[in-house]
């Protein structure tokens, strides 16, 4: 059938030249030449028999949650800029996309270098672009914030996280317990750090 049509299509052109271009007996003949020509490359290349083959399509890319996502309210502030910009970086995480996530927070960070939440925000996006690796330039993140809160609780239980899902259970373990130590007896966030130091300790049995 297809042959039919090009043969079809082939002649309706070198009638269409005739007509229209006035075209004399050797130009005719020559163009004649080039459509039988472009006929014989078809025969010899081309597979109309074939059938289609489409392209599948684009594997999904779309990431869980990472744990900093699930706890960092908790930890660190729900609401306003800072949170909003966290929350835009789990997101991109969640495409898959997460060096738009760093670069979001960096320049955040541009804007309010003084964020804690922001310096623990960007040590766990460094740490997943890794694939899950604390890398020397999330660690450095995560101690930025420590060091501009001290006593912000966010920067040492997220490290240690970041740690324990490295797996490095004896690292994460060593930053809880200091972070223990150094916490209110009263803090609302010291039992759920108890637990997680209880759970290690017995899982490392």
């Amino acid at each position: 059938m297809i042959w039919l049509i090009l043969i079809g299509l082939s002649l309706a052109t070198a009638g269409l030249m005739w007509r229209l271009a006035g075209l004399r007996a050797t130009p005719f003949a020559m163009l004649c030449a080039a459509l039988v020509a472009g006929l014989a490359g078809y025969a010899w290349q081309g597979t109309p028999g074939l059938g289609g083959s489409p392209k599948p399509a684009p594997l999904e890319t779309r990431q869980p949650d990472s744990a900093f996502a699930n706890e960092r309210g908790k930890m660190l502030q729900r609401f306003g800029s800072d949170a909003q910009i966290l929350d835009a970086a789990d997101a991109m995480h969640r495409q898959g996309i997460d060096a738009y996530g760093i670069a979001l927070i960096r320049g955040a960070l541009e804007r309010n270098p003084g964020s804690p939440d922001l310096w623990v925000g960007l040590g766990n996006a460094l740490t997943l672009y890794a694939g899950g690796l604390v890398t020397p330039a999330a660690d450095l993140a995560f101690q930025k914030a420590a060091k501009i809160a001290p006593d912000h609780p966010g920067p040492a239980y997220f490290r240690g996280l970041a740690f324990l899902q490295q797996g490095d259970p004896d690292r994460a373990l060593a930053i809880w317990t200091d972070l223990l130590a150094r916490a209110p007896a009263k803090a609302p966030w010291r039992e759920g750090v108890e637990q997680r130091v209880a759970a290690l300790k017995q899982g490392m049995q």
